[in-house]
């Protein structure tokens, strides 16, 4: 008598030779097979198929620049067909320990399962407005902005208290927290989003405009001196306070950048390049603050000056204003040059720029001299000195950045004996 058998044969595999494509994989997962006699019957069989591309060299491509900052590489069109891409069509750009990229379709990672999506992180904030201190709260804020909070939840718990406290944390939002918006608001809860992304406004970018803004304000002060507008005024103050977003927004991503180790993602060489980064937020940030302290001496002596507290003979010395408006010039120049050798990398240029920051010594002193033998209303004079303080402030920022630059770049001219 003949017993039946049931056999059970996992991963069976077999090829077939496809046009164009490639070979086709077809794997066998599951084949039932009941035996009778000399009888076989297939039961149940499923199977999974999949293309593999042979292995092929498409050669070399050369990498070309849109004349902005960017770089673009062709790809290859045969490559495109086959997975048929189009315009607009996502692919995901993997940067591994060897420096080599691997470029994965969206819609391929979406059927292996890599991709993943980022958890946003949210962070709660519980406020008695009746008890706490706003500013407190404000630093709680910004505190947790800094550290790429995405998501910030601030909970009242008595919603009557809550008006003034909310109105305070909005405009705070908005003046100070770059890409930061209300997503949502309750009478008892307001719920704040980091909108914009780390790709969309890079470091180098953050960095190049805040020194514009920094130098503007710092410009705008000299003008202040002949003509002292309320909108000059009001323009150094909405400067200053550009810049400080903008720095805020550059230490969250260096530290966005730091705790994922994604130095070479932010356009780093190496990890060391975020302390660079950090001292030159300051640097830059000192200008505007110095900046905003000349122009709240001014508006203080121009409100003297206005209720007749006090009485200046003369408002202003055509010749001191004049040097002082050529110092601070050949200042700007050279944070100017300062600021484009650290982009560049370039070791040479900031050994010179170094070396042309003793050449300012003596203007200092000629200035210096100048305001001593003239006969200045003291008020006048005080504002003067804070003028030209900033100017060599300034200075000396170049000379800190120029010395960061050749700490930046020496071991990238210093792997060997040829000349450079």
């Amino acid at each position: 008598m003949n017993y039946p058998i049931i056999c059970a044969i996992l991963f069976n595999t077999l090829y077939r030779n496809q046009p164009i494509q490639g070979n086709t994989l077809y794997i066998i997962l599951l084949k039932i097979i009941y035996i009778q006699g000399y009888d076989l019957y297939i039961i149940y069989e499923t199977y999974w198929a999949g293309y593999i591309i042979a292995e092929k060299d498409l050669g070399y491509r050369r990498v070309q620049s849109t004349g902005r900052g960017s770089y673009i590489i062709s790809l290859p069109k045969e490559w495109i067909k086959n997975l048929n891409l189009e315009k607009g069509s996502e692919i995901a750009f993997n940067l591994h320990s060897d420096s080599t990229i691997t470029l994965i379709p969206r819609k391929i990672k979406e059927k292996t399962g890599d991709i993943t999506e980022a958890k946003l992180k949210e962070y709660f904030i519980n406020i008695d407005a009746t008890k706490e201190d706003l500013y407190a709260i404000l630093r709680m804020i910004r505190a947790l902005y800094v550290i790429s909070a995405d998501i910030i939840r601030i909970h009242f718990k008595s919603a009557e208290d809550a008006t003034k406290t909310k109105n305070k944390i909005k405009q705070f939002a908005r003046n100070t927290l770059l890409g930061a918006e209300i997503i949502d608001e309750t009478q008892d809860e307001i719920v704040l989003q980091t909108l914009i992304k780390h790709s969309e406004f890079p470091i180098e970018k953050a960095v190049r405009r805040m020194a514009i803004i920094a130098l503007s304000a710092n410009r705008d002060t000299i003008l202040a001196l002949k003509d002292q507008k309320k909108e000059l005024f009001e323009s150094v103050i909405n400067a200053r306070n550009d810049a400080n977003r903008l720095g805020l927004y550059i230490v969250r991503q260096l530290k966005f950048g730091i705790s994922r180790n994604m130095f070479r993602e932010l356009g780093f060489k190496t990890p060391k390049e975020f302390l660079l980064y950090r001292i030159i937020v300051n640097d830059i940030k000192n200008i505007t603050e110095n900046a905003l302290n000349i122009i709240n001496n001014l508006a203080n002596l121009k409100k003297q000056v206005d209720n007749e507290e006090i009485f200046i003979k003369e408002p202003l010395d055509e010749e001191v204003y004049l040097q002082i408006l050529n110092f601070n010039s050949e200042a700007h120049k050279l944070f100017e040059e300062t600021m484009k050798a650290m982009f560049k990398r370039s070791y040479t240029d900031s050994e010179k720029i170094i070396a042309k920051r003793g050449s300012f010594i003596q203007n200092e002193n000629d200035l210096l001299r100048l305001l001593s033998i003239k006969k200045l209303d003291p008020n006048n004079a005080a504002i003067y000195r804070l003028v030209m303080d900033s100017s060599r402030r300034i200075l000396d920022y170049s000379q800190d950045i120029a010395e960061l630059t050749l700490n930046r770049t020496v071991e990238e001219i210093c792997t060997s004996f040829e000349i450079k």
